[in-house]
């Protein structure tokens, strides 16, 4: 009895720590660079090529951008890597055998509004990073690039432990 009073207990508890997590807003800074990529429209293929894009310009910009301390020096190095962004979308879109025509602009973009995580994020003009791919009619994906609230960790040997309290509690006490 005593052993399941416990579970119970930290399992309440780690529901309580959970939804105050969930909870908290994801507050983005008013001098944060986005970085945006919008598709030629919702067909698998445009899909499946817009992931390929990020996935490619997450790994570009991680790498570009690590180590930055402000926003002023991650627009200036955006600036200066603009071609080469540009040079990196057109390499995926040869390798995908994609015919449809790309831009890639660095400024203040519109961006819809968005919810995530249950947090709304205003429509409006944002500084960033705008990869369109053909008309650009198909959903987006987006994220923050400076700071870097979402840019994927590109280096290797990344070794990640998670643990969980409330498992290790119930099997020491069970």
């Amino acid at each position: 009895m005593k052993k399941t009073i416990i579970a119970l207990i930290c399992i309440g508890l780690f529901y309580c720590f959970i939804s105050n997590v969930m909870a908290q807003k994801i507050e983005i800074p008013e001098d944060a660079i986005r970085i945006r990529v919008v598709p030629n429209s919702n067909s698998d293929t445009d899909q499946a090529v817009k992931r390929k894009v990020r996935d490619r310009l997450e790994i570009k910009m991680y790498n570009l951008l690590k180590g930055v301390k402000s926003s002023e020096e991650a627009k200036t190095i955006i600036e200066e890597n603009l071609q080469s962004v540009k040079d990196e979308v057109g390499d995926v879109l040869k390798r995908q055998n994609y015919d449809k025509n790309y831009q890639v602009n660095f400024g203040f973009n519109y961006f819809p509004e968005k919810e995530y995580k249950g947090v709304k994020y205003e429509e409006g003009y944002y500084e960033s990073l705008l990869v369109t791919l053909g008309e650009g009619k198909g959903d987006n994906w987006w994220c923050v690039l400076f700071p870097p609230l979402c840019l994927i960790e590109a280096e290797e040997n990344t070794d990640v432990e998670y643990k969980s309290i409330v498992k290790e509690l119930i099997e020491k006490y069970l």
